[in-house]
């Protein structure tokens, strides 16, 4: 079950918390601006790493109990016990067996209850902690740790299966994944933290995933193995990875300190909600939305993000405007259905992150291209790569279906704070973008030259409006060289950030 690594084309490249929901994010009513970034919260929605609660004292009523003292116990008696039985592992560190694939395959509705302080150790001998395809799976106050999953694999919930629930957990210094998704999963209120590749992969080969929740978890330091150097370009780490995920709602989460993007939504992901997360301190993105559709994004504090990646390329001369929100070929779509057909940017609060949001577009990029990293990937619209090729997609619905579109990109609403004295940087790291690049590839490209340029400009529906912006803002448009000061990117023939208001002082 590998997930597709994913390659950036290199110019541009979520029982609920109740008492532990120390802080939220405010925002303003949906016609107000976002809140002043000095009045945002110092903590975070779900500080919950080191501040879980404990699980029960005793093993519940007809609860089987799992003994530490037994290597391998927990997985025995799964083995014969019948579906739906709950497990209960008494305080202590439990162990599997010493082969790599000695795990725990449970059966439909087990429920997997730790007692105070119950660990599950991998010792970095065992690749998976749970596995299999059953559904319907609890796990509860538990800590799993020490795994060895591969590269592209995960260790809760090995095989994607549906409807597990995961809470009140702690997954951590794990390689690989430590939690991949299935359809109708809910991850809410745990820890998800030092894990070498993600905190999660909601990826499910050959099936989509539907109907995930993230709520009210504290997600850091993820990406340990730091497998962007180890595989130049991979796309393949962060603190949450999506692929083709149709509805998701990402809320109330505490994403910060990944070495790599905070969120990462990458190739036919649809209908997404991600509302009132701080994402913060992380050395890429906050928000990577990719190759995919329909989003709200609103609410969220987002602040220091990006500063290791946008620094590494003003190092090696590239001034390709890399954001905080940055939005690849994604856009609004009436056409998929969802419960938007925007890409909806609202009431989020940026402070002092490298760059605000960028919108791009690779004119090369787009089903059966060689130029799609997204390989064998093809749109929503049109599935069968083989559709598009010449001479159907030179015109007609084929022409606008084989790309992946930047389009009906709504951003308002929202505050953007730079302030120089506190990031050292002013001109390189203060912008927002609308762009894309000249077409060249392949040879057989309808998107060559100014195409896809314009559209993404001019034709596609993406419109900023009633934003406030502090500090030395400048706006790219069309292509990465033209550089606009804020009167000509409000004048003709852009005619951007009506309403908005923008003040040269620094921020804070």
């Amino acid at each position: 079950m590998i997930a597709r690594p994913h390659r950036l084309h290199r110019a541009a490249l979520l029982v609920l918390l109740g008492p532990l929901a120390l802080t939220a994010c405010t925002t303003g009513p949906a016609d107000e601006p976002g809140p002043d970034p000095a009045k945002a919260p110092s903590g975070s929605v779900a500080q919950v790493c080191d501040k879980l609660p404990e699980g029960p004292a005793e093993a519940p009523a007809g609860a089987v109990k799992i003994d530490p003292a037994v290597p391998g116990d927990l997985a025995a008696k799964t083995r014969s016990s019948p579906a739906g039985t709950t497990f209960w592992l008494a305080p202590g560190t439990h162990k599997l067996g010493d082969d790599r694939f000695d795990q725990v395959n449970p059966k439909a509705g087990n429920v997997y209850l730790g007692g105070p302080k119950a660990v599950l150790d991998g010792r970095k001998i065992n690749q998976y902690a749970f596995a299999g395809n059953a559904a319907d799976v609890k796990i509860q106050y538990l800590t799993v740790q020490g795994f060895a999953a591969p590269h592209d694999e995960g260790v809760v919930n090995h095989d994607s299966a549906d409807g597990w629930v995961v809470e009140h957990s702690t997954l951590q210094d794990n390689d690989g994944a430590a939690l991949m998704a299935g359809a109708r999963q809910q991850v809410r209120g745990n820890c998800l933290r030092r894990n070498g590749q993600y905190g999660m992969n909601a990826y499910a080969q050959d099936n989509e995933i539907t109907g995930l929740l993230v709520e009210g978890n504290e997600i850091s330091g993820n990406n340990t193995g730091d497998w962007e150097r180890k595989i130049d370009g991979c796309g393949c780490t962060g603190g949450i990875k999506f692929w083709s995920v149709d509805g998701a709602d990402v809320r109330g989460n505490w994403v910060h300190d990944n070495r790599g993007a905070g969120l990462w939504a990458d190739t036919n992901n649809n209908d997404f909600l991600i509302e009132g997360n701080v994402i913060e301190n992380n050395d890429s993105s906050a928000l990577l939305y990719e190759t995919s559709y329909n989003a709200v994004v609103r609410g969220n504090t987002i602040r220091r993000n990006n500063w290791v990646d946008g620094k590494r390329y003003i190092d090696r001369g590239d001034s390709f405007p890399v954001a905080s929100i940055y939005v690849s070929e994604s856009g609004g779509e009436p056409r998929v259905k969802a419960r938007t057909d925007k890409l909806e940017i609202s009431g989020n609060s940026f402070e002092n992150n490298w760059n605000g949001v960028t919108l791009w577009e690779n004119s090369d990029r787009f089903c059966n291209s060689p130029a799609n990293t997204s390989s064998g990937s093809c749109t929503r619209l049109v599935p069968e790569q083989g559709k598009c090729a010449q001479p159907a997609i030179a015109a007609g619905a084929l022409n606008a279906d084989c790309r992946w579109k930047t389009q009906r990109v709504e951003i308002h609403h929202n505050r953007f704070v730079l302030d120089p004295a506190a990031t050292g940087c002013e001109e390189s790291c203060a912008r927002m973008a609308m762009l894309a690049n000249f077409g060249t590839f392949p040879e057989w490209s309808p998107y060559k030259g100014e195409v896809v340029q314009h559209a993404i400009t001019f034709a596609q529906g993406n419109r900023l409006y009633d934003n406030t912006y502090s500090g030395p803002w400048s706006f790219v448009a069309f292509e990465p060289s033209r550089v606009l000061g804020f009167g000509e990117w409000q004048g003709a023939p852009y005619r951007q950030d009506q309403g908005s208001r923008l003040t040269r002082a620094g921020g804070g």
